[in-house]
């Protein structure tokens, strides 16, 4: 018991690093996705480089590059901001190819309605098309989220008293090496359910809406 209660005690870092690196990714992807439906060229090349690096990269390393690397010569940064940092900057390339999905969803037709009466085109987006866009990217956010809380897992590696970084600890310190991950993997499952299930009853709350 105290073994598990011992690892419980990394949720509350586990569950910030990942809302914490969603909410950076829910919003910088924003700029991510209009750069790359600019009606520029250079302007869509650069953000769809930008994207493919920064999803191409592996989370530990660029964990190891912000923590080791840049962080090095910055003595405020802790190992938790770094993995806020580094899994946020992540997210928002995943988070701009959800919009990007979401904005393909939506009917062109509309485009034309809303500028046929004489809204500007950043009204349309945030008045007409966003709000769209937002409630068809909801079930691959949800997705993507759960993914999230489970591949911060790797923040142990820089030290960030997460749930694995508990349970590599008791293995270290007991000599059963396989309990405490399998406890560890308990946990997740304990967190990522009920996330699932209220990421299905938010989407069906608002399809609801939209139908009426």
């Amino acid at each position: 018991m105290t073994m598990f209660l011992t690892i419980l005690a990394g949720v509350p870092t586990t569950v910030l690093i990942t809302v914490a690196a969603l909410g950076i990714g829910m919003l910088g992807g924003i700029p991510f996705v209009l750069g790359r439906r600019s009606r520029f060229r250079s302007i869509r090349i650069v953000s769809r480089l930008l994207i493919e690096v920064l999803r191409g990269i592996p989370p530990l390393i660029w964990l190891f590059l912000i923590f080791f690397g840049f962080g090095a010569s910055m003595t405020w940064m802790s190992a938790l901001m770094a993995s806020v940092f580094g899994l946020g900057l992540i997210s928002c390339a995943y988070m701009a190819e959800i919009y990007r999905g979401g904005l393909s969803a939506i009917s062109a037709g509309q485009w034309e309605a809303a500028e046929a009466l004489g809204m500007s085109h950043r009204s349309v987006l945030a008045k007409v098309i966003g709000p769209q866009v937002f409630r068809v990217s909801i079930p691959a956010a949800a997705t993507y989220g759960i993914g999230l809380l489970k591949d911060s897992s790797v923040v142990f590696t820089i030290g960030v008293t997460d749930i694995m970084f508990r349970a590599n600890n008791q293995s270290h310190q007991t000599s059963d090496a396989l309990t405490p991950f399998l406890i560890a993997g308990f946990v997740y499952i304990i967190i990522t359910i009920p996330c699932a299930w209220g990421s299905r009853s938010l989407d069906a709350n608002l399809k609801k809406r939209v139908a009426r």
